[in-house]
């Protein structure tokens, strides 16, 4: 059996391959229904899976598409409650390798019945 730390980096790898592939039918399923981003810069709010995969379409469909990347440094499960905190970097760069933007987030992970979903994430743009 996975421990929690190891199955929420893999589904981190997976979100960030699906953003790397333009991939909508791979980012649904690790969001939990009312997902809550909160982004880097203008801490805009994207509230609900919908709200979400409607941003990275348009995101996606940019002339000039930036690629984002979240990588986990810490995750800690909750020792009471099937949660989890991840805490790490994040950039956006262009698809050529320039980097444009990046900070720091936290996310919020839950596990719910096999899976662990994103409930909540939070951006700061440092550079």
């Amino acid at each position: 059996m996975d421990t929690p730390d190891l199955a929420i980096r893999m589904r981190r790898a997976a979100f960030n391959r699906a953003l790397a592939d333009a991939d909508l039918n791979a980012i649904g399923p690790l969001l939990a229904q009312h997902a809550v981003l909160i982004t880097g810069t203008d801490s805009a709010v994207l509230s609900g899976r919908k709200a979400q995969l409607l941003a990275w379409k348009r995101e996606f469909s940019a002339k000039a598409r930036i690629a984002y990347t979240r990588l986990p440094d810490t995750i800690e499960p909750s020792a009471v409650e099937p949660v989890a905190l991840e805490l790490g970097t994040w950039q956006g760069a262009t698809m050529a390798g320039a980097v444009l933007a990046s900070g720091t987030y936290a996310a919020k992970w839950r596990k719910i019945d096999a899976d662990w979903v994103i409930e909540a994430e939070i951006f700061v743009t440092l550079a």
